[in-house]
């Protein structure tokens, strides 16, 4: 029922859903989706949502061809709620802006992979976390599709 998913069928773009099973290791489910993921012979593989780190077993079947998108700058606040650290650390006086960045992922690294593009978002003393997830969102969705579209010039 993800929305991705029912959006890339309404474009004609084939799917796959392929939830982890309890019993199953991480190397198990990551091998798994390596091949079916190499049955669609994609140009990229990117990450948009995706809420896991993907091991070796996986990304060793990608070599830089798998893009994730993280809401931060590069080196600052990796992982889960970047925007939510950024707020508070603007709160704290400790920065003034934050950011988007897009990123390769050629390892098991979280959010450290090399930079395709990156974009600041300033955080403003009338925001609330609210108004800075708004702003961080709309950069997210503008900079990830201009940047897949000139990667896949290269690829």
């Amino acid at each position: 029922s993800a929305y991705g998913l029912e959006r890339a069928r309404k474009h004609g773009i084939d799917t796959l859903a392929l939830p982890k099973k309890k019993a199953q290791s991480r190397a198990e489910y990551d091998n798994q989706l390596a091949k079916e993921v190499k049955n669609f012979q994609s140009d990229l593989v990117v990450l948009a949502g995706w809420l896991r780190i993907l091991s070796m077993d996986f990304l060793s079947h990608f070599p830089n061809k798998v893009i994730n998108i993280h809401p931060a700058l590069p080196d600052t606040f990796p992982g889960l709620n970047a925007i939510e650290k950024a707020y508070d650390a603007f709160q704290k006086g400790e920065i003034n802006q934050t950011g988007v960045m897009v990123h390769l992922v050629p390892d098991e690294g979280v959010d450290d992979g090399p930079v395709l593009a990156s974009e600041v978002v300033e955080i403003l003393a009338s925001d609330s976390l609210e108004d800075l997830e708004t702003r961080v969102h709309k950069v997210e969705h503008r900079l990830y599709i201009d940047t897949l579209e000139k990667h896949l010039d290269t690829v």
